[in-house]
């Protein structure tokens, strides 16, 4: 009798269980996430430290389905510490929500550990505070970035190269200043790359010199072969991605790459071509107060779009006869220049933003013809 009524009892809890829906949030590091589970009234009902490996990921999932139907999983961190967690929640069937980090004055009053982000976290994702749908990483997309970014990594060495070429000239014995002084930089990575120097004699300042520029300008042609390599792959995958997006008029393959990445594989998780605009910091701000109305320039946003949309609107300014009307119509009005190119921005984003939605993951081109 008492065996029957343990095995009804435990039926009857794992029912209960079932039944209760709770929202889990999830605070990442480089070593453990630590994760918090609240109920839908906000209580909380736990917070754990995982490993951050495949493993704990499905002990952190398991242990939230613990406490009852999970609704929704707020991360923090998405695209860096906490991106294997979200690619496995997202493989198990959960609903993911980004969250930004808490603002200084909710953490000046409360305080910061691992287990109150994560119980914060928790709570912005049942009210749907300072959320998003997190980029999905799995596609096409993610591969781009991964490519853009060993570009990037490329260019800035290169650069940095020829600081130093030129920082060793500008100190390097005379007649060696005044040979390599008058070189542009393609002519003196190209000079100093086929210098003949005896390392024997290293401990003269002239052979030195020599040597060092031979170094650095030999790492400068390296650099610049790998770069051309990568523009070639990246080249091909952008126009597999988005042939449509490098027929517009000033995009060219680093802006259309930077925007593929700014909206994910999932572009679909940008609302509205206002979303978007706010996504690249283009959408002005409201600024009003008593009988003054206004807009301020928006600050915020990604800034790495932003610049991909200033490409595109001083090439167009330069090049497109339609644009350069609009200037002169707007100058004639009393607008200046700097709000010329923010609307100008804005317009731009808007135009973009119903191409991207045709890029990249299949579902963006399905909810675009739904």
């Amino acid at each position: 009798m008492a065996r029957r009524r343990r095995a009804a009892e435990t039926i009857e809890t794992i029912e209960t269980i079932e039944t209760i829906e709770v929202v889990g949030g999830v605070d990442t590091h480089k070593d453990t996430h630590t994760a918090a589970v609240v109920d839908m009234a906000g209580r909380l009902l736990g917070t754990e430290q995982f490993a951050a490996t495949g493993a704990g990921y499905q002990r952190l999932l398991d242990w939230l389905r613990g406490f009852g139907t999970v609704v929704k999983v707020g991360i923090e961190g998405t695209g860096a510490y906490g991106a294997g967690l979200a690619r496995h929640l997202t493989a198990a069937g959960m609903e993911l929500v980004e969250i930004d980090r808490p603002d200084r004055k909710a953490r000046r009053w409360q305080g910061k550990s691992d287990p109150v982000d994560a119980e914060a976290a928790a709570r912005a994702a049942l009210v749907g505070r300072r959320t998003g749908a997190p980029k999905d990483r799995t596609g096409q997309v993610e591969a781009l970035r991964m490519l853009r970014v060993a570009r990037r990594g490329g260019v800035d060495h290169r650069a940095d190269v020829i600081k130093q070429m030129k920082a060793l000239v500008v100190t390097a014995p005379e007649a060696l200043r005044a040979e390599l002084s008058p070189l542009a930089n393609a002519q003196l990575v190209t000079v100093c790359a086929g210098a003949d120097a005896d390392a024997a004699k290293a401990g003269e300042p002239a052979i030195a010199a020599c040597l060092a520029l031979r170094s650095l300008a030999q790492r400068h042609q390296y650099l610049s072969a790998e770069i051309k390599e990568l523009d070639t792959v990246i080249d091909r995958l952008l126009k597999k991605i988005a042939p449509r997006l490098l027929e517009v008029n000033g995009v060219g393959p680093d802006v259309a790459g930077q925007l593929l990445v700014s909206a994910g594989d999932n572009s679909e998780r940008l609302r509205s071509e206002a979303a978007f605009a706010m996504l690249c910091g283009v959408a002005p701000l409201p600024a009003s107060s008593g009988r003054t109305n206004r807009h301020r320039l928006n600050r915020g946003g990604d800034r790495q779009a932003n610049r991909a949309l200033y490409t595109v609107v001083l090439t167009r300014l330069r090049w497109d006869p339609a644009t350069r009307a609009y200037v002169e119509r707007r100058t004639a009005e009393g607008t200046s220049k700097k709000e010329i190119i923010r609307c100008l921005k804005r317009y731009v984003a808007r135009e973009l933003y119903a191409i991207l939605l045709t890029c990249g993951a299949p579902a963006a081109a399905a909810a675009v013809s739904a």
